[in-house]
């Protein structure tokens, strides 16, 4: 005979799924760290500057070869660019209708293809000013200057976004960057 009252109803359980692994993760934060490290820590003329940046590119190619053979939810094929389906899940999301998607929705999607692309090119620009041929060339400064705003910018709305869906979805993202399981709330 059962102890449990019979009214009490089971409850039903969130479903937890492993999405980000190591790799991604150690990716995602040594990334913030050196990013940061370069834009308010280090000087913009020191060797320790160009070291990070350098780093950063490395961490960047790193990433893409994973976004190649890494683990399912790390693979580009799990969230290609799109902005159809950006719009798509934009107006699923302002009226009301969840979605799930087993990787980055496609707006978290633009904002990753985003960010990579924006590493790379304000690496490559500090790369340039480095070499003879632009050494000193104001342009490819302004280039790189203007590139590290677009990525704090972005940042910015990659943070108010994760911040935001948390919130509408009740699914703890922040905590799953760390520790690689995201812990969906159950289906009605």
């Amino acid at each position: 005979m059962s102890t449990r009252p019979a009214t009490t109803a089971a409850r039903p359980e969130s479903c937890a799924e492993r999405v980000w692994d190591p790799l991604v993760r150690v990716f995602h934060w040594s990334l913030v760290a050196l990013f940061f490290a370069n834009v308010l820590v280090l000087d913009d003329e020191g060797a320790a500057h160009r070291w990070v940046g350098y780093a950063v590119l490395g961490l960047v190619a790193i990433r893409v070869v994973w976004g190649f053979v890494g683990t399912r939810p790390a693979r580009f094929s799990a969230f290609p660019p799109s902005l159809g389906a950006a719009r798509r899940h934009l107006s699923a999301m302002l009226s009301g209708r969840p979605e799930r998607h087993p990787s980055h929705n496609p707006l978290g999607a633009l904002m990753v293809y985003n960010l990579l692309a924006t590493m790379v090119a304000i690496g490559v620009s500090g790369w340039l000013m480095t070499t003879n041929a632009f050494w000193g060339v104001e342009w490819v400064e302004e280039v790189h200057e203007t590139l590290a705003d677009w990525a704090l910018i972005s940042v910015g709305l990659h943070v108010a976004g994760v911040l935001f869906e948390q919130w509408r979805s009740h699914v703890p993202l922040v905590r799953a960057m760390i520790t690689g399981v995201r812990e969906n709330p159950p289906q009605p």
